[in-house]
């Protein structure tokens, strides 16, 4: 039933996945309509292909993957229920800005299903979880989950949302109209090998006519914001983060990958002016401008691999 988190599938991704199995998890996070979303997910709990959990329990996270860089590694987490707390409470911090469209869609979806279908992406700082030793109660592809009965205190930690934004607040949503203030989420320690950020480079239609110094082709540790256009790269030279760097210029007919390969290849196809090419945003400075009370421009960071969706649901009722 696993698929892709947070609607990061395409049109062709998606029905892809749709035709996979009747019981895929697109079927609910991606459906035609909301209300078709809840007869499927009723359908599969009376049909037996969800199983509910008798008490409520945490689950122990593993996940395998390879990197775009080409290099194996594991991030652990621990899969538990967190209350909501609005971000002036400084409880769960955001470090990027959100939009309103997709925040309604998920608002409909979860009144219809009154159930959290995926996971929100948190960080603390802390360890490496362990993990035990016999086989996993729940596995797909490179995820493995062990149940638990006992989980750390989270209470007096500060938490960061590394991915889920708009599921976040579309929970603060539900509870300010009276639903549950409840949400399902990872908990993911920031000392581990397994947790990396990637960039985002930025393709762009047109980019009114900013220069910067011309440089010879970068290797892969790129010197700061580099600009590409004409079979050409350009510095960008500035003391801000990379991605403030760009969202500041306001480029118009933004899009948006993580291979560098793939945004050269856009330009030099003539389907954009440009693109800038950009480093990782290092996990220091998501800390620090979420701490500031700021917020950094959307897809500022990539935080690889994204949660799998369709393991674990959140019943709210």
């Amino acid at each position: 039933m696993s698929g892709p988190s947070e609607r990061s599938a395409t049109p062709a991704e998606r029905e892809q996945y749709l035709a996979r199995s009747p019981y895929n998890v697109v079927h609910l996070t991606l459906p035609d309509d909301e209300q078709r979303a809840a007869r499927d997910l009723a359908d599969w709990r009376a049909w037996g292909v969800l199983a509910r959990d008798s008490e409520p329990s945490a689950w122990l996270l593993s996940q395998d993957y390879t990197g775009p860089d080409g290099v194996q590694r594991t991030r652990s987490g621990l899969v538990a229920s967190l209350r909501a707390e609005p971000y002036d409470r400084g409880v769960v911090l955001p470090h990027e800005r959100t939009h309103s469209g997709p925040k309604e869609g998920r608002l409909r979806l979860l009144r219809a299903t009154r159930t959290q279908l995926e996971p929100i992406f948190l960080l603390y700082e802390g360890d490496a979880v362990a993990l035990p030793d016999g086989e996993p109660d729940l596995q797909s592809g490179g995820d493995r989950l062990w149940r638990v009965d006992e989980t750390p205190d989270f209470s007096d930690v500060e938490l960061l949302i590394a991915d889920g934004h708009h599921r976040y607040e579309t929970a603060l949503a539900y509870a300010a109209e009276g639903g549950s203030p409840y949400l399902m989420v990872v908990f993911v320690p920031t000392r581990q090998e397994g947790l990396t950020i990637f960039p985002t480079h930025r393709v762009a239609a047109h980019v009114n006519g900013e220069r910067g110094t011309p440089i010879d082709e970068p290797d892969d540790e790129l010197p700061g914001v580099v600009l590409y256009r004409d079979g050409r790269y350009e510095l960008l030279e500035s003391d801000a983060l990379d991605v403030e760097v760009v969202d500041r210029l306001a480029p118009t007919g933004v899009t948006y990958t993580p291979r560098r390969e793939d945004a050269v290849a856009t330009v030099d196809r003539g389907e954009a002016e440009a693109a800038f090419l950009l480093r990782p945003t290092r996990i220091e400075d998501v800390w620090a401008v979420a701490r500031r009370g700021e917020t950094m421009p959307q897809k500022s960071t990539y935080f690889f691999p994204k949660l799998t969706s369709g393991l674990l649901f959140h019943p709210l009722d």
